[in-house]
């Protein structure tokens, strides 16, 4: 019952095997660090230069776009797990996603509604 795994290699490439992942975590944190620190560093140059615009967020396009990924990707784990499963709590897994999505989407055109209505009184 040996096989190719880890167990039945030399201790020396178990250490490397083992190494390998832990440098690869240090390595992007120390990455993501340096990303983090220069960009700090830029906007507090731009903001002593005057030059600093705060970017703008759109909370609709962003909850638009992540209640479409959201729900295609729920339903797509919900038909996967209902197919292998059947109806189990492992459904769960994809209604979850798929509930978020669609409370997303609901809320991008609830929102619109609403902000219509504000310019249309406020214009």
């Amino acid at each position: 019952m040996f096989g190719p795994g880890t167990a039945t290699a030399v201790p020396a490439a178990q250490v490397l095997i083992a190494v390998i992942p832990l440098v690869g975590i240090v390595m992007g944190a120390v990455v993501i660090f340096f990303y983090l620190l220069w960009r700090h560093r830029q906007i507090v140059r731009q903001i002593e230069a005057g030059l600093y615009k705060k970017p703008e967020f759109d909370v609709h396009l962003f909850s638009i776009l992540t209640g479409f990924l959201l729900t295609g990707t729920g339903l797509v784990l919900s038909l996967l797990f209902l197919f292998i499963e059947g109806l189990t709590y492992t459904l769960l897994g994809g209604l979850i996603p798929f509930a978020l999505g669609g409370s997303l989407i609901a809320f991008y055109f609830v929102s619109r509604r609403t902000d219509r209505k504000r310019n249309d009184v406020d214009g």
